[in-house]
């Protein structure tokens, strides 16, 4: 049996799909920083995620603050992580294990902080666009 390793023009081809794949993944993810009106520590915001895809929500706050996240949604399959400033996904609350309802979460330190809410489970394997209302608090 005689084998032969694919062209050179077979490994481009083959590595360009990878990454064409790679690049529409990044960009179905979603950021958007959240503002308090004058007056007010909550707020709350509609959205959708679909699939293996995230949406992100930036809020500032302080050392020492503490945030409240509640998230709503006909789908028992969609969470919230709270990721606290320059987290490269470690997260200090996790709603896939904590729950849905975060209240008193103390902040340990100044900065961005990210709530990144997500699919889990078939609905996210299925590319299911699920909607979602998100209140949060920062104390």
């Amino acid at each position: 049996m005689i084998t032969r390793s694919p062209s050179r023009r077979q490994l481009l081809a083959g590595a360009a799909l990878i990454l064409s794949g790679l690049g529409s993944q990044a960009i179905a993810q979603a950021k958007s920083t959240v503002k308090f009106e004058r007056g007010n520590d909550n707020t709350a915001v509609k959205g959708k995620v679909t699939g293996d895809g995230y949406h992100d929500y930036l809020l500032g706050a302080k050392a020492g603050q503490t945030m409240g996240v509640s998230l709503i949604a006909d789908s028992s399959s969609v969470y919230f992580n709270i990721l606290p400033p320059g987290s490269s996904g470690e997260a200090i609350y996790n709603s896939s294990i904590d729950g849905n309802d975060a209240t008193g979460v103390k902040l340990p330190k100044s900065g961005t902080y990210t709530v990144r809410v997500y699919l889990l489970g078939a609905a996210a394997d299925g590319g299911k666009t699920v909607p979602f209302t998100l209140s949060m608090s920062i104390m």
